[in-house]
């Protein structure tokens, strides 16, 4: 069976540009996140969600968030279909004939892959494009130099975990929350 990184770094390879689109994987925006968000040049966003078992589709469904401000409790495919969702558009990814196409939503798009562990190949196959869920660029929706910022410190954050699994660093952590007096 294919491990979620190597389905994730196949289709990022075969079908993103990264001249021109800002491809993240795992991002955390708020209450909700994204196996991977595509956003483009013009700043119109894609979230691509992958489900390997039926069950974890399922769950996708029951999904709900509270909103901060208010209170009130809601389905997170409720707000995708309505349109009151950050991303322009969302879609499923998901191994070949697991779910009838017929049992998702249509707002939804649909790419399913066949990965052959053999030569260890996969091969992806749209099966139906997303619908436009609003107009409003992904900028308009979120500040952009505060996405920048939050990506160098990610950055930062990675390169610090990496090289202390390689050698002892010996500082004091630069992301705790300093005291303010």
């Amino acid at each position: 069976m294919i491990k979620i990184e190597e389905l994730v770094h196949a289709y990022i390879y075969s079908h993103c540009d990264f001249e021109r689109e800002i491809v993240l994987t795992n991002y955390f925006q708020g209450d909700w996140e994204a196996d991977m968000l595509i956003i483009d040049a013009a700043g119109f966003s894609h979230e691509i969600e992958i489900k390997l078992s039926k069950s974890d589709f399922k769950n996708d469904f029951k999904k709900s968030y509270i909103n901060k401000e208010t209170g009130d409790q809601f389905l997170k495919h409720d707000k995708i279909s309505c349109g009151d969702y950050v991303c322009n558009a969302f879609s499923f990814l998901l191994p070949m004939g697991m779910v009838d196409p017929a049992m998702i939503p249509g707002h939804c798009g649909i790419v399913e892959f066949y990965h052959n562990a053999d030569t260890w190949e996969t091969e992806f196959y749209p099966v139906r494009e997303p619908k436009r869920l609003h107009e409003d660029s992904y900028w308009k929706l979120n500040d952009k130099d505060l996405f920048i910022r939050k990506m160098a410190l990610n950055l930062l954050q990675r390169k610090m975990e990496i090289k202390g699994k390689h050698e002892e660093l010996i500082f004091k952590n630069p992301f705790d929350i300093k005291k303010i007096k």
